[in-house]
């Protein structure tokens, strides 16, 4: 992205003329995540658990899902359910979290290693197919 002054409130969109060329391929193709790996091995990130959010939809999702919080009992990830399942990219709206939000709680209550594994395959098919969502 360019630089701007709403990269601490203001998440991309479709279209966002704040994306630079180099920035949307990355983005697509899920590039753009490798530096997170540096995290992962600070051990302050894992590779698949709920995805993070900027502090401030943090704050303004907790206030409309209740028990949000709750995935923040692991570490997050630098890819999850929610992401292969469909949920990336904008949230333009309540359901769009509350969906994430399911798909994170179900990847907590149902947490086993061959599901770490499927979410990692399938990270792979869609960081080589590319995503529409991704932006």
């Amino acid at each position: 992205m360019y630089l701007n002054e709403d990269s601490d409130t203001q998440q991309a969109r479709r279209g966002d003329a704040r994306i630079t060329k180099l920035g949307a391929f990355m983005r697509k193709t899920s590039l753009d995540e490798l530096p997170q790996f540096f995290n992962v091995l600070r051990m302050e990130m894992s590779i698949v658990g709920p995805r993070p959010h900027m502090i401030r939809h943090t704050e303004d999702y907790s206030k409309t899902v209740n028990s949000f919080m709750d995935r923040h009992m692991v570490k997050p990830g630098i890819t999850g359910l929610a992401q292969v399942s469909g949920c990336r990219g904008e949230i333009n709206g309540p359901e769009a979290i509350k969906q994430r939000f399911t798909f994170d709680i179900h990847y907590l209550h149902n947490w086993s290693f061959l599901l770490d594994l499927k979410i990692i395959a399938l990270t792979f098919v869609q960081m080589l197919r590319g995503s529409d969502n991704a932006f």
